[in-house]
């Protein structure tokens, strides 16, 4: 079995592989703190619960934009689970050409994302992941990464409304019934959702004018599910594309 672990700057995505086929996924909260015990005592009891041994995993891949976490993950791999992590990184073969000025910048999850949304929908395409940030990512028809946007993620514009508005409380995201909020509320989460919708749509049509008509869009990231729904050019909402990107770009390293 194949274990990928996606670390963002909020969750930790995880997923197992038998083959090609994604089996069991878990989502944890990322906490760089941790240690490689801690991580190891974490991972052993969430296997456990889905009837699976550290023995099972035969290989891992990771993507990581959390620096901090990165030894100690590398270390419980090599404790608890007994393989050396692979790892992607700037030297790793991704055959995915990147028109972009400095390559080093883009965040390896975004790489990933779009490995695997060319894999399973072709190109041109436009990724939208939906996580601490907000990211846009193009992909011309011919399959270059071309770059993209980056946004604040829904948490950190709900985080900041109650930080910086003395009278505005912290919230639960929920869905509006409506548009016109009837309290302080449900004004803001009309306001955080349908201000997104907006946003999401807005440069998405931007990006496809550049992009051309036929463009698919994929919204990926744990909210969105929540967000996407709402969107009028979100064409597939796929939880799991970037642990079946990160599949992918292991395998081509193998």
């Amino acid at each position: 079995m194949l274990l990928a672990v996606d670390v963002g700057n909020t969750n930790i995505m995880m997923g197992v592989f038998q083959d090609k086929d994604l089996t069991d996924t878990w989502r944890v909260s990322t906490d760089p703190s941790k240690t490689a015990d801690e991580l190891g005592v974490l991972f052993k009891q969430l296997f456990e619960y889905k009837g699976i041994s550290f023995s099972d995993i035969s290989a891992v891949a990771i993507s990581s934009v959390v620096p901090p976490i990165m030894q100690a993950l590398d270390q419980m791999c090599r404790e608890y689970i007994g393989v050396a992590p692979f790892v992607v990184g700037h030297g790793s073969r991704i055959d995915l050409a990147i028109e972009f000025d400095n390559p080093k910048e883009i965040g390896a999850d975004r790489i990933v994302n779009a490995v695997g949304a060319i894999d399973k929908y072709g190109s041109p395409a436009v990724v939208v992941d939906f996580g601490t940030a907000t990211t846009f990512d193009a992909i011309s028809d011919e399959g270059h990464y071309l770059g993209g946007a980056i946004a604040p993620g829904v948490g950190i514009s709900l985080e900041a409304l109650f930080q910086k508005a003395a009278k505005l409380p912290r919230i639960e995201m929920v869905k509006p019934e409506g548009v016109i909020g009837k309290s302080t509320v449900t004004c803001m989460q009309s306001g955080i959702v349908f201000g997104f919708v907006g946003q999401v749509d807005g440069i998405v049509q931007r990006i496809k004018r550049e992009l051309g008509p036929n463009t698919v869009t994929v919204a990926t990231g744990g909210l969105a599910p929540f967000i996407a729904g709402y969107c009028e050019t979100i064409d597939h909402i796929d939880p799991y594309l970037t642990l079946n990107g990160l599949q992918i770009i292991y395998r081509k390293n193998q």
